[in-house]
This record gives C-alpha cells, sequence and structure tokens, in this order.
C-alpha cells in the first residue's frame, strides 16, 4: 500500500495589487479633478518653480492636495521596494503581508522623521526655513512618486526589470535629492544667513543618518 503525502498548495492572491493600484490612480484623478490649476502646475514641477512660488505658505503642508498625493507616494515608494526586494528573492512581488510591511515601516519613517525635525528646527530657531524646506521636499518627493507608479506598473506587468534598471532608477533619484538641496540653498540663502552652522547639523542627523542607518540594518539583516 502506498503513503501518500498530501502537500498544500499555497496560491498567492494577486487581486490586492489591481485593487491598491486602481485605488492609487483614482487618488490621482481625484486630485486633478478637483486641485485642477494646483495639479497643472504641479506636473510643470521640473520644468517651473510657479507651484513653489505660488504655495510656498507652509499650511499648504497640511492640505488636501498634498495629503492625496503623499499617500500616492507612499505607495509607490513601498512598491518600488517591493518590486526590488523580490528582484533579489526576499519576497515575492505578489506577497500583500510585504508590502503592509514596507508600507507601514515607511509612513512610521517618514511621519517620525518630520516630528523630529520639528522639534530640532524649534531647538536650533529655524522653524521659518524647516517649513519651507519640509514642503520644499515634500513637493518634488511627491512628484518622483507619482513619476515612480507608471515605471512599477511597467516593472511589475513586464519583465524588463534588471540590476541595471534599479541602478539606474536609484541613481535617478539620488541625483534629484541632491539637486533638491542644492536649489533648497540658493532659494532660502537669506532665511539661513548665520544659521548654516545648524543646517549642516540639520543635514547631518535627519537626512544622511537615518538612511545610512537603513541601509546598515537592512544589508546586515
Amino acid at each position: 500500500m502506498k503513503n501518500y503525502e498530501l502537500i498544500p498548495r499555497i496560491v498567492e492572491n494577486k487581486d490586492w495589487i489591481t485593487i491598491v493600484l486602481i485605488v492609487t490612480i483614482a487618488v490621482v484623478v481625484v486630485a486633478k479633478a478637483v486641485f485642477e490649476n494646483r495639479f497643472s502646475d504641479f506636473t510643470n514641477l521640473l520644468i517651473s518653480d510657479k507651484y513653489l512660488k505660488v504655495y510656498k505658505d507652509p499650511s499648504n503642508l497640511m492640505s488636501w492636495f498634498t495629503i492625496l498625493l503623499f499617500f500616492v507616494q507612499l505607495v509607490s515608494f513601498s512598491f518600488f521596494i517591493q518590486l526590488v526586494l523580490s528582484y533579489f528573492g526576499y519576497t515575492t512581488k505578489t506577497n500583500w503581508i510585504s508590502f503592509v510591511q514596507i508600507f507601514t515601516s515607511l509612513s512610521f519613517f517618514i511621519l517620525s522623521k518630520f516630528l523630529i525635525e520639528k522639534i530640532i528646527a524649534t531647538s536650533f530657531n529655524i522653524e521659518s526655513f524647516i517649513e519651507q524646506f519640509n514642503l520644499f521636499k515634500v513637493s518634488y518627493r511627491t512628484y518622483i512618486g507619482l513619476v515612480l507608479l507608471p515605471v512599477n506598473l511597467v516593472f511589475y506587468y513586464t519583465n524588463l526589470m534588471n540590476s541595471y534598471m534599479i541602478i539606474a532608477v536609484l541613481i535617478i533619484l539620488l541625483i534629484i535629492n541632491i539637486l533638491t538641496y542644492l536649489v533648497s540653498l540658493r532659494n532660502y540663502q537669506n532665511l539661513l544667513s548665520g544659521k548654516i552652522f545648524y543646517f549642516i547639523l540639520y543635514i547631518c542627523a535627519l537626512e544622511i543618518a537615518p538612511y545610512y542607518f537603513m541601509y546598515y540594518a537592512i544589508t546586515n539583516r
């Protein structure tokens, strides 16, 4: 008599990806429909600074337009991280648990960093600069998240993703971040007058160190 061993067949649910992508695209559509003029200025952010001049008030950091596109940014970056991790074999691109973990960790990291920045800005007496600088960063990084969304779709639904494409995307993201800091130094040099030492401490403590420790933790894990 033969003995048969039953092995459960685990099939990953892929429907969540479609739902998340549809919801994310719907959020973009809503933002465009409700804030039509602002969205139009926002899409020209790389070729025009009109958006930064018109919406430079720090109160815009908590506006519904910023919040809606911040959600798109979180989804876009989380999905890209999951695709990269799946390419190197740490997870699968259809693992919804991994996506939730990445999304939650990224949200916690960004919000915690924002709160710590507020505390340090108050301590260094550079609140006005940090508020405008945060709005500046959020605008560009949200723009990157919006651009990264179709890239994620291509990487997920095709076989074009490889190490060269990943490195190219990461280099582009790094260049944009560096340009963001350089442009902000030029735009806000009056606010930084006499406080450049505190700004350097701020950059080292909150713009370089967190990403270094994150990279160190990931690579060692």
